[in-house]
């Protein structure tokens, strides 16, 4: 493997390419990439790099989104076949008809949908933005999309901060983080009783209800980074976990559940990297400018909103 790095190291510097790795990815991915991170910092770091060719290590969506804010340069997706099953649940004309529906709301998406649905919908979030960006919006009549979870979450916030918001949701969400359920929280706490819970807002209620702390992937790396407890149970893709204990090998860290693993995460591989830099695999991502144009207005509009 360290042979591998290597040459992932020296091509990268003899191609001039940035390579971006979302903090799902491997640990051994993690270390050769120039940024690591959740998925619009990456974006966002993408834009201030000198390369103009930019390597995802993540899903498809990360990558439409490098595109969209950095519209000059190369983006290579390095697995093409990594997708985001939430950013795929709805298509543009499911938006438009629930806008018909619900003509008087905010359509508010979530980062993680397609470069497509990004173009219908008024303001994008993260998950650690949502709540701020929704208290400000002036319309009391919010359309969240996709990720209920996520969604009854900001609710939650709001009505808890006296901040009154009408929501409307679709049935839609992450599957990974939606398998967990009470009963995991309950085997968890009972195996590790003195540890806390941290997990993503991304989880059912059930499980949200019972987190000493909620918040974002980057949210949850740095609350256990700085808290005195010695022990965690994470609830969020359990790369997190294993990333915690390199970090801080003397605090201990549980998965909440075995199987809290993302398929498509886990699709990039070391070798593909490689192949990537060789110019024998990965997806150059491609998109229209008017595309381009409209679903960087929503982004626009999170960054004015949220900062």
């Amino acid at each position: 493997m360290k042979q591998l790095q290597e040459e992932i190291l020296r091509l990268k510097k003899e191609k001039d390419i940035c390579i971006l790795a979302h903090s799902y990815q491997a640990h051994e991915i993690l270390e050769i990439a120039d940024f690591v991170g959740d998925s619009y910092r990456l974006s966002a770091l993408a834009q201030e790099a000198r390369q103009q060719t930019v390597v995802m290590c993540g899903v498809r969506f990360m990558a439409e989104t490098v595109k969209i804010l950095s519209p000059e340069k190369t983006v290579l997706l390095a697995h093409p076949d990594a997708g985001c099953p939430m950013a795929e649940q709805l298509d543009a004309e499911t938006v438009l008809q629930l806008k018909r529906q619900y003509p008087d709301c905010t359509v508010v998406a979530y980062i993680n949908t397609t470069a497509e649905l990004k173009t219908v919908c008024d303001v994008c979030v993260t998950s650690s933005s949502a709540v701020k960006i929704v208290k400000k919006l002036p319309n009391d009549k919010i359309l969240f999309i996709p990720d209920i979870n996520l969604g009854t979450y900001v609710q939650s916030q709001c009505e808890a901060a006296g901040v009154h918001k009408q929501f409307y949701f679709v049935r839609g969400g992450c599957p990974t983080h939606a398998k967990m359920t009470a009963r995991d929280v309950e085997k968890a706490k009972a195996a590790h009783p003195d540890a806390l819970l941290l997990v993503h807002p991304e989880c059912l209620p059930e499980v949200v209800s019972q987190a000493d702390f909620v918040g974002s992937t980057a949210d949850i790396q740095r609350f256990a980074k700085q808290s005195d407890a010695k022990e965690f149970i994470i609830g969020t893709e359990n790369s997190i976990a294993e990333h915690l204990q390199y970090d801080c090998p003397e605090k201990r860290f549980h998965v909440l559940s075995k199987d809290l693993i993302c398929p498509n995460m886990k699709l990039t591989t070391l070798p593909d990297v490689r192949n990537v830099l060789l110019g024998t695999f990965g997806e150059e991502i491609r998109l229209d400018g008017e595309v381009i144009t409209a679903a960087r207005h929503c982004i626009d509009e999170m960054l004015r909103l949220g900062g």
